[in-house]
C-alpha cells in the first residue's frame, strides 16, 4: 500500500503561510489540479460542498510542494481561533551542513539564512551560540507566531 505525508497546518491567513514557508523551504504552491483555475473550482467539481468552505477557501493556494517530490506536500488549513501555546512540533531548517563543516562556515549559512527570512516575516527569538560543544542555531517565529530552528 503506497503512503504519501501530509503536514497540516492550522493558522489564520492561508497566503500569507503559504508565501512565507515556501520561501523558507524552497517550495512552491500547488497549483489545482486538473486544469482548474482554482483549487475552490477542483473542490466544486469533486462535489465538497459549499458549506464546508469558508469565504475565499481555495481562491488562492493553501498548500505547498517540494518541486524535487522529496518533501511533504504542507497544507494551511485557516481556522477561526488564535495560536495559544507554544507549537508542539517544529521545523529544524538545517542549512549549516551538519557538523562535518566548520562551524564558522555553518554560522555564515546558518546567519544568510536567518536575514532571509527575517525579511520574509520572521522573527529570532533568539540565537544558540554555543562554539564549546560545536552549536550554532536560531530560534525563529513565523508570521504567525509558530516556532522553528535555523540550524
Amino acid at each position: 500500500m503506497e503512503m504519501t505525508v501530509q503536514l497540516t497546518i492550522d493558522c489564520a491567513d492561508p497566503q500569507r503561510m503559504v508565501t512565507f514557508w515556501a520561501e523558507a523551504l524552497g517550495y512552491v504552491p500547488e497549483p489545482p489540479p486538473g486544469g482548474h483555475a482554482t483549487w475552490r473550482s477542483y473542490w466544486a467539481a469533486v462535489g465538497v460542498p459549499e458549506a464546508e468552505l469558508p469565504a475565499g477557501a481555495g481562491d488562492v493556494p493553501e498548500s505547498i510542494i517540494d518541486p524535487t517530490g522529496r518533501g511533504p506536500r504542507v497544507w494551511f488549513q485557516q481556522v477561526p481561533e488564535p495560536k495559544a501555546a507554544k507549537n508542539r512540533w517544529h521545523f529544524d531548517l538545517k542549512v549549516g551542513g551538519g557538523r562535518d563543516v566548520p562551524l564558522d562556515v555553518r554560522t555564515q549559512r546558518v546567519e544568510a539564512t536567518v536575514e532571509r527570512l527575517v525579511k520574509a516575516g520572521a522573527t529570532v527569538l533568539r540565537i544558540k551560540d554555543e562554539p564549546d560543544t560545536g552549536l550554532y542555531a536560531t530560534a525563529m517565529q513565523d508570521p504567525e507566531g509558530n516556532e522553528f530552528d535555523v540550524v
